[in-house]
């Protein structure tokens, strides 16, 4: 099997992953939320550690303790992950699975006008037009529904602000999320010592319910050593593409398994939004197709 093809397979064993974990989560609706995540905390970073402990990389930890700098940026992203999957994890206990769906759709236009505030990076056209008829979208449902959908904006919001903290970092991304969950841990640790003390812990209190508490960390992690395998292997276009496999088998789970309502709002809103992300992704499309053919020229005159 070529590099490519192989990591194309990784990538897509990661969306799979990722857009079936409503699955998982559902299962532990009855916990509170901010006690999952304390788990799912705890054992990422004891799955990361082992990693690590395997591969003989525990070493490489000591590159971010060493620096000011990368130790703001670790916290900071921690902060943004953490918030992340808290949201996440509360929008599946909470019935508003096809919201939070919405908002890993809407996260690369989001991160497009990250890179322009931040960045100051061109877009073309097409790409302000994706963006536009993503935000007519997101017009659409506040006006249709009365509310807007603050789970998806937030969601969008704290993955593009995490995607931002981690450009500032120079190591690896199994490296930096070990660092992001150590840093929580111990967070999480009190949280938990709070439930327990309150005799409110689920873990220990059911064989199924610890298992899926324990097993959150491996489920975490999985899909993001999948990720970082294809990044290295994959173009980056072919990258956000399979990406959309993630939010679409999430919006399945919501819409045909939870069985959350999907009204005539939602049925005009969703297309825009996924009419947005084919403008989009024909956009940078064009744009990667035009960095190739000017790489090749330009070296092609090189060596003439």
């Amino acid at each position: 099997m070529s590099e490519t093809r192989s990591g194309v397979w990784a990538m897509l064993m990661a969306c799979v992953v990722w857009g079936l974990s409503p699955l998982f989560y559902k299962q532990l609706a009855h916990v509170p939320p901010i006690e999952v995540l304390a788990h799912r905390t705890i054992w990422s970073a004891v799955f990361f550690g082992v990693v690590l402990l395997i591969q003989r990389r525990l070493p490489e930890l000591k590159a971010i303790v060493r620096s000011p700098k990368s130790m703001i940026i670790t916290v900071l992203a921690a902060l943004m992950i953490s918030l992340n999957w808290f949201m996440f994890i509360w929008s599946i206990g909470a019935g508003k699975a096809t919201e939070a769906s919405l908002g890993y759709y809407l996260f690369p236009l989001v991160a497009v006008l990250i890179g322009r505030v931040v960045f100051a990076e061109r877009l073309t056209p097409l790409q302000w037009a994706a963006v536009g008829l993503a935000a007519c979208a997101v017009l659409v449902l506040t006006l249709g529904l009365g509310v807007a959908p603050w789970i998806a904006l937030a969601l969008a919001a704290t993955f593009g602000m995490y995607g931002l903290m981690k450009k500032g970092l120079t190591i690896g991304p199994v490296v930096s999320v070990t660092a992001e969950v150590i840093a929580l841990s111990p967070i999480a640790i009190a949280v938990l010592v709070w439930s327990h003390m309150s005799s409110q812990g689920a873990f220990g209190a059911s064989f199924k319910d610890t298992s899926l508490l324990m097993f959150s960390g491996a489920l975490t992690a999985t899909p993001l050593m999948f990720f970082s395998y294809a990044a290295k292997r994959v173009p980056m276009a072919t990258v956000g593409l399979v990406q959309y496999l993630n939010p679409t088998l999430q919006f399945l789970c919501a819409v045909m398994v939870f069985g959350e309502p999907f009204g005539p709002w939602h049925s005009i809103a969703f297309p825009m939004i996924w009419a947005a992300l084919a403008v989009y992704t024909f956009a940078t499309w064009r744009q990667e197709k035009a960095r190739t053919k000017a790489a090749s020229s330009a070296s092609t005159s090189g060596a003439i």
